[in-house]
């Protein structure tokens, strides 16, 4: 068993360095300069690495928790590394047109932010019986929401009456986290370390995504220059991906541990 262990350790570690060279050589692909005033791409930069140390880190923890937590850290591992993929291809949209790589961040919000409400289904269903339908209801909201932003962002729509309804899908994933079945059965049937994980999830949610909505109005609405508006807007969605996406899983990471060291005990 324990050579089995190792061996299995072992290939998590070698999976992890091989997604990292993945990552690095897409970034050495680039034919791109990035210069030292451009913050906006300086910033795609350090977030790309951030978000690929993080995919290691949460592929390699898996080792550490118990077999009911190991999706939720693979899910979250999946999450940084889809982001930081596209980081990379964002970044050398913006250092060589100087324009939003709209596509590309859309593309990957439709795959990270599903996970990410999956992660909230995962935990609850660590510790107790969900019913699906906590799942489809999370998935409704965050097409909305994601439609709703990219017909606007893209010009298939107006940006105010596009606002409005991606704002309407936020607003149904919080009621489910936080008046809904979701939030009930975490209050009902979950530790106090699960619900504690819960409750900083839903603030995220709530204050971490409150940040998307800020670079949209800075970027479409707020009446200041294209180029001033542009680059308003990806510093505020890139800052607002770190910490909806690392520290996301940084708390799956965290309750994941404690509940498997506490069960050893």
């Amino acid at each position: 068993m324990k050579s089995g262990s190792i061996w299995l350790r072992n290939k998590t570690a070698v999976a992890a360095c091989g997604l990292l060279s993945m990552c690095i050589s897409t970034a050495q692909a680039s034919s791109a300069v990035l210069k030292p005033d451009d913050f906006v791409g300086i910033s795609f930069w350090l977030i790309s690495m951030a978000l690929v140390a993080s995919t290691a880190f949460f592929f390699l923890e898996r080792d550490r928790v118990s077999p009911k937590w190991k999706t939720s850290l693979t899910v979250s591992g999946l999450v940084t590394l889809v982001a930081a993929v596209h980081y990379f291809y964002m970044r050398e949209v913006w250092v060589t047109t100087g324009s939003t790589p709209t596509v590309y961040r859309y593309i990957d919000w439709l795959i990270t932010v599903p996970l990410l409400m999956i992660e909230f289904f995962l935990i609850l269903s660590a510790c107790a019986k969900v019913p699906g339908g906590i799942f489809w209801r999370l998935m409704i909201g965050t097409l909305v929401m994601l439609i709703g932003g990219y017909v606007g962002e893209a010009g298939y729509m107006a940006v105010m009456p596009a606002f409005v309804i991606g704002m309407l899908g936020w607003a149904y994933i919080l009621y489910e986290i936080f008046a809904g079945q979701a939030s009930k059965i975490s209050a009902a049937s979950a530790p106090a370390s699960v619900q504690s994980a819960f409750n900083t999830m839903r603030w995220i949610v709530t204050i971490g995504w409150a940040i998307y909505p800020i670079g949209y109005f800075l970027g479409y609405l707020s009446g200041h220059s294209p180029a001033d508006s542009m680059g308003m807007l990806n510093i505020v969605y890139n800052l607002a991906d770190v910490l909806n996406k690392i520290a996301f899983g940084l708390i799956i990471w965290n309750v994941a541990v404690s509940e498997s060291e506490a069960a050893k005990h």
